[in-house]
């Protein structure tokens, strides 16, 4: 079967090699020169299946005023005038619910503890590296609320038999040494063992080279213009270098994906919350992390990298824009100065941007959709990286007409009532 995969960062290539693996003949296109120039280049290195959760949850309403009083704050609201980012917050507020929130993560852990599996199998297959690490992610509480209010996720990571250690002071600095120089700045912390770090970039390049390999289509530098819908099939993208068909056709173009499917009549509430982050040289490796340290108060997650740190963070609604700005740098040079302040060289940090596509109830949108061959895997959010792996097997089980090896329910358009128009 011809398949087109429109868009080539982490979601779409695993995608693209997967479908490889599957025996399919595979095509990407995407408008930049290479692989993972844009969401995938530079996130927070982490691949967090117990980390899993989605924004909108109890008490985040309140929370989020609490934030943007804040010096460093994680969320920032620009002001502009947009009907899809209203639509998008009040369908956020309608999913800020124990009920929604218990409902929203469980789907997100199932995925996530999926793919992590898959990146295994496909570690082992491939001797794929990417700066990787196996140490976990150390979610730290600086106040005491912050460790009580870890019981109603801890509820959830059981349930969902996630594992998990809750950890006291000391028990933070024996997981990462380089803590106990700021010990009087947390009182505890959520260890959760078996999420791994990475490269993102570097993963992605490296598998497009091995989908290459099996005989995958790159054409970069190739602009999408739109979809061509036939009643209830798609016949063609048209591109700046033509309209191109396939059998097949897999959108995953992350927060660009509603402005494609909107003029066909398929209708998803991705938004765009742009995330930032630093990259920062290790000067002394005993003060540098582990492995990835979230910070709970600013919403920042400080990653080791081989010989770097990443610092990656914050949420910006201000639509499509790529703008940078130096106050989110300030917070990320913030955190990572106050947590591991002989780590890395800040005088040369490099600063960088992009785009999550962020459903309102957290979770992605992958599978079929009411166009017979058009395929979606888009709306991960902060999650692309942990759940690209096995995003990836699921759309090549989907497409190859396999029950995917996990359950779907909850995690395709289908949710969403009217989505299809």
């Amino acid at each position: 079967m011809k398949v087109l995969v429109l868009g080539a960062g982490v979601i779409g290539v695993t995608a693209a090699y997967e479908l490889a693996v599957a025996g399919h003949e595979v095509t990407v296109l995407d408008r930049q020169a290479a692989p993972a120039l844009e969401t995938s280049f530079a996130n927070a290195g982490e691949v967090s299946p117990g980390y899993s959760a989605p924004w909108a949850g109890p008490g985040v309403p309140l929370k989020a005023i609490k934030w943007l009083a804040m010096h460093h704050r994680p969320l920032v609201i620009r002001p502009h005038i947009d009907g899809a980012f209203i639509a998008w917050v009040l369908a956020m507020l309608r999913n800020c619910t124990a009920a929604r929130y218990a409902i929203n993560k469980a789907r997100m852990v199932r995925l996530a503890e999926y793919s992590r599996d898959c990146l295994r199998a496909l570690r082992a297959a491939t001797a794929i590296a990417y700066d990787e690490r196996m140490q976990g992610t150390l979610q730290l509480f600086r106040t005491q609320k912050q460790f009580d209010g870890s019981a109603d996720d801890i509820a959830v990571l059981r349930e969902s038999g996630v594992a998990f250690e809750l950890l006291d002071r000391a028990g933070c600095i024996r997981h990462e040494p380089a803590l106990a120089l700021v010990s009087d700045k947390f009182v505890g912390g959520l260890l959760l063992p078996g999420d791994e770090t990475g490269d993102c970039f570097k993963f992605t390049q490296a598998l497009a080279a091995l989908a290459a390999d099996r005989g995958v289509d790159f054409r970069f530098g190739t602009t999408i213009r739109g979809l061509v819908r036939s009643g209830t099939r798609l016949d063609g993208v048209a591109t700046d270098a033509g309209t191109l068909s396939a059998d097949a056709y897999l959108v995953a173009l992350g927060s660009y994906s509603p402005l494609l499917l909107g003029p066909i009549g398929l209708r998803i509430p991705v938004y765009p919350v742009k995330g930032y982050s630093i990259t920062v040289p290790i000067v002394d490796a005993a003060g540098a992390p582990e492995s990835t340290v979230m910070d709970e108060t600013h919403k920042v997650a400080v990653t080791r990298l081989g010989d770097r740190i990443r610092v990656g963070g914050t949420a910006e609604l201000a639509g499509y824009t790529l703008k940078l700005h130096e106050s989110r740098k300030k917070t990320l040079s913030h955190v990572v100065g106050d947590l591991f302040p002989r780590g890395g060289d800040l005088s040369r940090a490099e600063f960088w941007c992009g785009l999550r596509p962020m459903t309102p109830d957290g979770t992605p949108v992958i599978g079929a959709t009411p166009v017979a061959n058009l395929y979606l895997a888009t709306g991960h959010g902060t999650l692309g990286w942990t759940m690209a792996a096995g995003t990836g097997r699921v759309i090549a089980d989907v497409i190859s007409g396999r029950l995917p090896g996990i359950d779907l329910s909850g995690l395709t358009i289908a949710r969403y009532p009217g989505a299809a128009g």
